[in-house]
């Protein structure tokens, strides 16, 4: 069935939803009424990879603060969704999403950049070797499989299409479809899509295999960038600031420790620690692990990869013009880890 324009942006309603439940009076934090607040961080992990905030963990870099994992995830929309209404206490999402959750009214804060986009940690859009699919005219009909609507991978999606000249009607007849990224490269080599997303240890596990070819990427479209941050509640923030400096410190911390170890030593690390989870999960991809991708020192937010998305969501007519003010959606204040690394101390 054909994705039309209303069923595409279907996200953004769910969005709304979870905004009006926090402005409704839900708990949007996991702290204690009174006392010191909180020293333990419910999160949502990501089958068979581990996050920034499980690898700082396991490097001590959270000090007493410790994780408590729910469950996974493969949306950052649904992520930055827990996050708001209280599911979690910190989430993390394709900035674009966290800034149409902050249009609608949801009370979070983006407190440091988790991925992004570089020679060596991007997403490409990937076709079958022998596929006829070469240029954006030639997606019109075709299935594009991602890990969830309404965040990173649409949004680039979109900037292609438009790109190439395509309407905004033969944009719509492009179909982007939700795909468990574990099962990605099975589906695109199965033919049940035309274009497969992949990215970090699934696209090289994948580009391995061989037989795919990209069709564009994420970094071709627009250079190296940061593209997602972690968001906390204000409510969060306010009651808990000292562990919320631990966790976000702690972040960055591990952001430069990943970037400066030996990408051997980053991935044995990464490998002991999905086995000491016992999760029951594949650890042979994480061979193919590279760099996560953040532009900036620790993380540090500096407000340029927000306001790229406003002024795009804005463009499309999904929020009102002057609707965000970019230096009211981030802070760098629990941050120590940027701070120092600014201050070159």
């Amino acid at each position: 069935m054909a994705t039309t324009a209303a069923n595409r942006r279907q996200f953004l309603s769910l969005l709304g939803l979870s905004a009006l439940a926090v402005s409704c009076g839900t708990t949007a934090t996991g702290a204690t009424s009174g006392g010191g607040g909180t020293k333990t961080l419910r999160y949502q992990g990501w089958a068979g990879q581990v996050t920034l905030p499980e690898l700082a963990e396991d490097l001590g870099y959270l000090g007493e603060v410790k994780l408590k994992w729910i469950g996974n995830t493969i949306s950052g929309p649904q992520d930055i969704q827990s996050a708001a209404t209280g599911q979690v206490d910190f989430g993390g999402a394709f900035n674009g999403a966290v800034v149409k959750l902050a249009a609608n009214g949801a009370p979070i804060t983006s407190v440091i950049s988790y991925y992004g986009a570089d020679k060596d940690a991007f997403n490409g859009f990937y076709v079958l070797a022998d596929s006829p699919i070469r240029s954006a005219r030639d997606l019109i009909g075709k299935k594009v499989g991602m890990n969830t609507l309404g965040a990173h991978s649409e949004a680039m999606l979109d900037i292609y299409l438009q790109r190439g000249g395509l309407s905004p009607a033969e944009i719509d007849q492009v179909e982007p479809l939700v795909v468990p990224p574990v099962n990605t490269e099975q589906t695109l080599r199965q033919k049940q899509i035309d274009v497969a997303v992949l990215g970090g240890i699934l696209r090289d596990k994948a580009l391995a295999a061989g037989g795919i070819r990209p069709l564009f990427t994420d970094f071709q479209l627009l250079g190296a960038f940061s593209a997602g941050t972690y968001v906390m509640t204000d409510r969060f923030l306010e009651q808990n600031p000292d562990t919320a400096r631990a966790f976000v410190t702690g972040v960055g911390r591990a952001i430069e420790w990943a970037r400066s170890t030996p990408r051997e030593e980053v991935v044995a690390r990464m490998t002991a620690v999905v086995k000491k989870r016992g999760r029951n999960e594949d650890t042979a991809p994480l061979k193919y692990w590279r760099s996560f991708g953040i532009a900036e020192t620790a993380g540090r937010v500096t407000g340029k990869e927000l306001q790229l998305w406003v002024d795009w969501l804005a463009e499309r007519g999904d929020i009102k013009k002057g609707r965000v003010k970019v230096a009211d959606l981030y802070t760098n204040e629990f941050n120590a880890a940027a701070s120092s690394a600014k201050n070159g101390s």
